[in-house]
This record gives structure tokens, C-alpha cells and sequence, in this order.
């Protein structure tokens, strides 16, 4: 059976060097899962990928993408834990723009009967930082808050819903005041402007309540900004940088804050962590996203065929969620 997918030869712009492929697929072995692809995210980790820029090297020719959700189509002879017609999403690192993938069974999480397949393609990456960030840096309880600019980024807006599930409460900062109702409804507590003004507003807000915890995906003024809003002891964690500009901390932060500045990179999580790790996150936001109660915006879905106004679109600042591959 022959199966398409989409590769890049050398890196670049990805509207330049994405092109279409085509390979015959093997016979599966013992212990291996073959899923037909259903929907597939391009995340800017995809992009930066492709460009040659991102954490780990592209080694093209490669097939790009870190995340996908399909339907089980066959299994090996010694496979038990999936069978057909079951929904999983891999839990490879790459490789996911193709209409089919083939791995060990180890490396598929079988989803909950009914699951919106295009929202658990876009389960792995976003949701899963989100998780990590409010589990594993800072003790947190129930009606604590949780500072982070970038709302209205993927993992933005999974923090605030998982941070609702906890009990938490978030105070967000985005650029554009048209983006506030719609994060409200999701479930963010208090919402600002990312300006200097935010500072003055967030003191207001806390009321002199501890803010021990804050996520940054932007960088440069705006991670100063939230450096301002923590209190003392508290932990900074960087996870992106769209501003594109060096994070400078004033030595204020250092000596009289005792500020802890952590990175996180969810790909270096995801390639150690055990079935058991892996189980107790997904698991979770597994029944979220299939109860509804996690969601991510979806800008606009495209077939592979258009894979190149896919990537133009998912490149450009004005979209308004995620831009999906449909195989």
C-alpha cells in the first residue's frame, strides 16, 4: 500500500522546501501499530524545525511534525494493549505529517471512544507544557496565582483551563484587548493588557497575595514585567521567546527578590519520560479534552495537498488558533 506524506530535503523556508512524498509501506513487525492519520497541528516548534533553528537538527531529508491523531488500521501479531478502529495519538518525537504512521505500540496513547480527533492532535505538545509547568516547579494549592503573558498562545490558553481544573488562579497578559472575552470564557480569572500599566493593575489584583508562579513565552520587556509581579522566592519559567529579543534581568530581581529562573523545553520531557509519566499526564487531559473542558482554537484546516497555504498561514501573526494538516 503506497502512503503520502510531507518531507523536506534541506532546510529553509518551509513554504519553499515542504513538498509532497510518497512510499510503499512495509509489513508491520510483531510488535508494531500501524494508525491512519487523521489530523495533524503545524506548532512553531514544526516551523523552526523545517528552518533549521530549533532545539535538536532537522537531518533532512525529514518528515516534519511533532504531533498527530488517527484511527488504529492494523496491528502486529503480538500487539494486546490496541486493536482497530481505536483512537490514539503517537508519542514519537517526528515524523507525524504523513497519512500513516507505523511504530512500536509502546508508542501510541489510545484516546477515549468519542474523542475529537482534530482537538487530540494538539494534545502532546501545548497541553502537556501546561501540565508540566504547574505541576513540577512550584507547590501549588487550590486558589493560588499563576501569572503568564502569551495567553492566548496554545499554551496559554491550556494553562488557564488546566489551571481552572486545579483550582488555581490565573491573571494573563496578552497584546490585543479583542482577545479578552474570549479568554475569560475560557476561564482565565483577570486579564491585562501587556503594557507598562499591567505592573500598577496586577499589584491591585493580588491584593498582597503571594504570586509564586509565572510562565513566560514572549521574553524581553514583558518577562521584566512579570519578574515585577512575582513575589519574592518566587519562579520564573521560560518556555518560548516570540519577541525574539535577549531576556536582560535587572540585578533588583536577583539580590533583593531572590527570583528562580527556570527553562522549560517539553521535548527533552518527552523523550525520557516513562509509560507510567507518560500515563499520568495524558490520562487527565485525555478526559479533558474528550469531556470538552480543554480546547484549542482551531484557525483554519487544510487538506495536504494545500500543505503550502497551510504553512503561509500557520507563519503569519494574525491567526486565530491553531492551523491544522487534514490527511
Amino acid at each position: 500500500m503506497k502512503s503520502r506524506y510531507l518531507v523536506f530535503k534541506q532546510t529553509g523556508d518551509p513554504q519553499q522546501v515542504v513538498e509532497i512524498g510518497e512510499r510503499e509501506l512495509a509489513p508491520l513487525k510483531p510488535n508494531e501499530v500501524r494508525m491512519k492519520t487523521h489530523f495533524a497541528p503545524i506548532n512553531p516548534a514544526d516551523l523552526n524545525f523545517i528552518q533549521g533553528n530549533y532545539g535538536r537538527p532537522s537531518h533532512p531529508p525529514a518528515i516534519p511534525g511533532h504531533e498527530s491523531a488517527g484511527i488504529v488500521i492494523e496491528t502486529g501479531a503480538e500487539v494486546s494493549s490496541l486493536q482497530a478502529g481505536d483512537a490514539v495519538i503517537p508519542l514519537v518525537g517526528a515524523g507525524c505529517w504523513a497519512e500513516h504512521l507505523t511504530a512500536e505500540a509502546q508508542f501510541f496513547a489510545k484516546l477515549p471512544e468519542g474523542t475529537d480527533l482534530a482537538q487530540a492532535s494538539m494534545l502532546r505538545v501545548n497541553p502537556v507544557t501546561a501540565w508540566h509547568f504547574l505541576h513540577h516547579f512550584v507547590a501549588l494549592e487550590p486558589g493560588d496565582w499563576v501569572l503568564q503573558n502569551a495567553a492566548n498562545s496554545g499554551v496559554g490558553r491550556s494553562v488557564i483551563q488546566v489551571a481552572k481544573k486545579l483550582g488555581l488562579r490565573t491573571l494573563n497578559l496578552v497584546r490585543r484587548p479583542e482577545l479578552i472575552p474570549e479568554l475569560k470564557a475560557l476561564g482565565a480569572d483577570e486579564m491585562l493588557i501587556d503594557d507598562d500599566n499591567a505592573i500598577t493593575a496586577a499589584r491591585i489584583i493580588l491584593g498582597g497575595k503571594e504570586a509564586k508562579l509565572a510562565g513566560n513565552a514572549v521574553g524581553s520587556d514583558s518577562a521584566i514585567r512579570l519578574m515585577e509581579m512575582l513575589s519574592p522566592e518566587g519562579t520564573l519559567v521560560t518556555y518560548g521567546a516570540m519577541s525574539k529579543r535577549s531576556m536582560k534581568v535587572p540585578n533588583k530581581f536577583l539580590i533583593f527578590k531572590n527570583l528562580i529562573l527556570r527553562g522549560l523545553w517539553i521535548t527533552r520531557w518527552l523523550e525520557h519520560a516513562t509509560p507510567d509519566e507518560w500515563f499520568d499526564v495524558l490520562h487527565p487531559l485525555a478526559e479533558m479534552t474528550h469531556r470538552g473542558s480543554l480546547k484549542t482554537a482551531v484557525d483554519h484546516v487544510y487538506p495536504l495537498e494545500r500543505h503550502q497555504e497551510a504553512l503561509s498561514r500557520a507563519s503569519s501573526d494574525s491567526r486565530g488558533g491553531k492551523v491544522l494538516l487534514k490527511f
